[in-house]
């Protein structure tokens, strides 16, 4: 790279802006990972983060190093939740008055917490880049100062201070493991570590449903692509950013996609296993590890980088993760209308140790005959083996089962 917007210097200086703002998370050790990689994996939990997430970090060092005067036209913002969260936080120590536009169907918790933190929240279009795109529009319409979630120095510099608190906390590290939506983390982080560490591979993971990435590395410069819909929403970004492509095409060693299985089981494993609570685009650099626990050099820290997450939206990952991992079966199955024909059912369910969590039973339908009813069942089974043996059991008895 030749004139770099930022340097490690600049990843210091934002350290120094922060230390009475946010606080070092725990790097903590996760026996089963480690045991899938085959050496030791510890967790960076910015979940644990004020406000959340990691967004803090570079939301503040960017409003706190504006002019009286910028600061008194106050900051406008675009975010699906960590980010508006950060700027509204931001904002609000420095006594700014903010502004942030959020896609529609944003998770209700982060819009809740952007208002609590101060912040007017505005509706905007489906996706982050329309929510962007809104904001940017504000801020030329009423002098706002337009605080980018990844693309701006200063933000960089701030996301790379956990860089330089992973390089303290664990000093043997092989392999840094990191979410990537516009790339903005990935970047200070990897500016940071390679700085002090170069030998230490750093690896981005993206949601393969929202992957800008791939396809930007492989043309060489950022490029537009059309994120479809995916529970990673903190990093569904259709298009990197100038600044964050650049340091990570020079110094990030990969980047690889995670699917939404495999995201859910990912955020199955922490919530049971770790006791974390973290989003789905959190848990990114984890759902890599389960997917290819071999491809990654130990020691591991894959950063955990928000735990902001709907409940609604974490119990349908969780039912999602579940059924992925063969612990969770659902379908419907057609049954003679007769007395004792769901008892019976029921009772065979019981003898395959399979668990009812849920039955429906409609006995009206466009699809049945006369003599059936349907039933809409919900299991809580033992693993893929005990599905397998479930379902073909039922089969051998004659039963009809009907998926999707």
């Amino acid at each position: 790279m030749t004139d770099p917007q930022v340097t490690y210097d600049d990843v210091v200086a934002a350290r120094e802006l922060l230390a009475d703002v946010v606080v070092e998370t725990p790097v903590l050790h996760s026996r089963i990972l480690s045991e899938a990689v085959g050496g030791p994996v510890h967790l960076k939990c910015e979940n644990l983060q004020r406000a959340g997430s990691f967004k803090v970090r570079g939301a503040y060092v960017r409003i706190a190093r504006l002019t009286d005067e910028e600061k008194a036209r106050g900051v406008v913002a675009a975010s699906a939740g960590n980010h508006a969260q950060g700027v509204a936080l931001g904002a609000g120590l420095v006594g700014a008055k903010s502004t942030v536009y959020m896609p529609e169907g944003a998770p209700l918790p982060k819009v809740a917490a952007t208002r609590a933190y101060g912040a007017d929240v505005v509706f905007a279009g489906q996706t982050v880049d329309v929510a962007l795109e809104a904001a940017r529009e504000h801020a030329e319409q009423t002098g706002a100062v337009f605080i980018h979630p990844f693309d701006h120095p200063d933000v960089v510099a701030g996301q790379g201070t956990i860089g330089l608190e992973i390089i303290e906390q664990l000093p043997e590290v092989g392999t840094i493991v990191v979410p990537v939506g516009g790339g903005g983390l990935a970047a200070g982080m990897a500016l940071a570590v390679k700085s002090l560490r170069p030998g230490v591979r750093i690896v981005g993971v993206q949601a393969e449903r929202a992957a800008a990435f791939p396809a930007s590395l492989a043309a060489g410069r950022p490029v537009m692509v059309e994120p479809a819909s995916t529970v990673a929403d903190g990093i569904a970004v259709g298009r990197p950013g100038d600044l964050p492509f650049e340091l990570i095409h020079y110094l990030v060693d990969r980047v690889v996609t995670v699917t939404e299985e495999e995201l859910s089981q990912a955020l199955v494993l922490m919530l049971e296993r770790g006791k974390l609570v973290v989003e789905p685009a959190g848990v990114a650099g984890v759902a890599a590890l389960l997917a290819r626990p071999h491809a990654f050099e130990p020691p591991v820290v894959a950063l955990l980088s928000g735990g902001n997450i709907d409940p609604l939206l974490l119990a349908k990952v969780l039912r999602h993760g579940l059924a992925a991992a063969g612990r969770y079966l659902a379908f419907r199955i057609r049954l003679a209308d007769r007395p004792g024909a769901l008892a019976t059912l029921l009772g065979r369910l019981a003898d395959l140790g399979a668990n009812v969590l849920d039955v429906v039973h409609e006995r009206v339908g466009v699809r049945l005959h006369l003599d059936e009813v349907e039933v809409l069942l919900q299991l809580e089974t033992k693993g893929p083996g005990h599905c397998e043996e479930v379902l073909g059991a039922l089969r051998r008895d004659g039963y009809k089962l009907i998926f999707g």
